[in-house]
């Protein structure tokens, strides 16, 4: 005993371990929170610092020191380490960042992350996480309630993507429900039906989930990326033809590029006549049912029988905040999902096991995203981020309306979301849009200066390629803090940046 004793003392003091020290845990946390607030906060928010300071990988990997060694460090070294981390991080809360669907720092959505993850608790049983479980369930309620559905059920998944499989996975389980146990032998070749427009998580799901992806049929879309109803009635009397069953079709409110917004009455219509599941992926444009404005943009989402929906996109709630939303009153989540673990689950337990949600997910550990958004809406209310929501738009209506005044930018389209599309003409390439290789060197130009922006640090704009389209830029215009003056900024960056060119 006394060799163990030994060699736990030899431990004890080789490592610069707190444990047990009170004192030292809180002066290390308070110091982590100084930093934390001082660089990642206001300085990570302040349009007088860089959006990220950019270095190589190589470089990078010497400056952070990132091997992992025996002797632990001083607490010192760990704040350094930790200012290193926030310096060279990407700071998503500024408003010069308009690269992703998410941006901006909600202070109170920030309180309530700070929150779980101190608490550190798993939201699958009401044993361990009482507060969370009832908090998820009035969440997911007033939810469903903007969608249109008095009653219904839903879960907080980990991204959208993960609430587009889930929505696959539940419908095709509806629809043959011994596939849970027999596997893919029980099922013939399904077919789903999704715009060329839709979010790539749908291959994905059907990959992973077995169908396979000729088992997604690619509906057309228009000129604005909008669903064609007509071409997804051809499409399902085609795979029926080939001997394929159709069992669902998935909308977009809000797709990743151009922000359109799927005709959903339309599409509701031929559900309902060929019998199959609507899902909706709102997971950018869900928000928008806030806004009394501009909520028609989702008009017939009602009649889905599956909506996702990130709330840590246009609400800024903070990553990850997806919610997959039903109007299944059935529990065909836990149907489709659940294995009744018995030293989980336990049916005997002193309180309504129903309260135990973790069966109605595929995974196990599950963390709490709903206490972000809770907080975050306690605070604003409806009002509040239906201002937030009608802000966005009318900043993204301001910078179209600065595009068309200046020479050298280009709309792709009119936008109707908060995604707004143009491509920067540089003056060598002013006028010359009928020689034989300007659109091939037009798409060289949005690459070079997403690399200078980078580089410099002074904000990140996402480009990519559409279709015929060469690259263009998409700045997404969501942070809850931006101005008009970050508009005229980015504008004028861009011609700073280019004028060269």
């Amino acid at each position: 005993m006394s060799s163990l004793f030994a060699i736990l003392m030899a431990d004890s003091e080789a490592l610069p371990s707190l444990a047990g020290d009170p004192v030292a845990v809180e002066a290390l946390l308070r110091a982590v929170f100084g930093v934390v607030v001082d660089e990642a906060i206001q300085k990570g928010t302040s349009a007088s610092q860089k959006v990220c300071e950019w270095k190589e990988p190589e470089e990078l990997k010497q400056l952070l020191d990132l091997e992992l060694r025996s002797q632990g460090e001083s607490q010192e070294q760990i704040l350094e380490r930790c200012r290193a981390v926030i310096r060279y991080s990407v700071k998503t809360g500024h408003p010069r960042f308009f690269n992703q669907l998410f941006s901006g720092l909600d202070p109170h959505a920030l309180a309530g992350r700070i929150i779980t993850e101190s608490l550190n608790t798993s939201q699958y049983t009401y044993e361990i996480a009482p507060v969370f479980v009832l908090m998820e369930e009035e969440v997911l309620r007033k939810l469903r309630a903007l969608v249109g559905w008095s009653s219904g059920d839903g879960i907080f998944c980990p991204g959208g993507s993960i609430s587009n499989m889930y929505a696959v996975n539940l419908a095709r389980y509806q629809r043959y429900p011994d596939c849970k146990q027999r596997g893919l032998r029980t099922l013939p070749p399904l077919a789903l039906f999704t715009s060329k427009e839709c979010h790539y998580s749908i291959q994905k799901g059907a990959a992973f989930l077995g169908l396979g992806t000729d088992s997604v049929r690619v509906v057309k879309a228009d000129e604005r990326g909008k669903m064609v109803p007509e071409d997804l009635e051809r499409q399902i009397g085609m795979a029926e033809a080939e001997g394929a069953v159709p069992f669902l079709v998935s909308a977009t409110s809000g797709t990743t590029v151009l922000g359109a917004f799927d005709p959903l009455e339309a599409i509701a219509d031929v559900c309902q006549r060929h019998g199959l599941w609507l899902h909706v992926d709102a997971a950018w444009g869900g928000s928008v049912l806030l806004s009394q404005t501009h909520r028609h943009l989702l008009d017939g989402i009602q009649r889905a029988d599956s909506v996702a929906w990130n709330p840590h996109k246009l609400l800024a709630a903070g990553l990850q905040c997806s919610a997959l939303l039903l109007q299944d009153t059935s529990n065909l989540l836990k149907r489709c999902h659940g294995s009744q673990a018995s030293y989980l689950f336990q049916q005997d337990k002193f309180y309504d096991v129903a309260l135990d949600t973790g069966d109605k997910v595929v995974q196990c550990g599950r963390r709490v995203d709903c206490l972000k958004l809770w907080l975050m809406w306690k605070a604003q209310g409806d009002q509040g981020l239906e201002r937030r929501i009608d802000q966005a738009f009318a900043l993204a209506r301001y910078l179209v309306e600065e595009i068309k005044k200046r020479e050298g930018l280009e709309l792709v389209m009119e936008p109707e979301f908060v995604n707004v599309c143009f491509w920067f003409v540089p003056p060598s390439l002013r006028g010359k849009q009928d020689s034989p290789d300007y659109h091939e060197r037009l798409s060289k130009v949005a690459p070079m200066l997403k690399e200078r922006m980078v580089k410099e640090g002074s904000m990140m704009i996402g480009y990519q390629p559409h279709g015929t389209r060469g690259n263009f830029f998409r700045v997404v215009v969501a942070n809850p803090a931006l101005t008009c003056a970050d508009m005229d900024f980015l504008l004028n960056e861009l011609e700073r940046l280019g004028q060269d060119l």
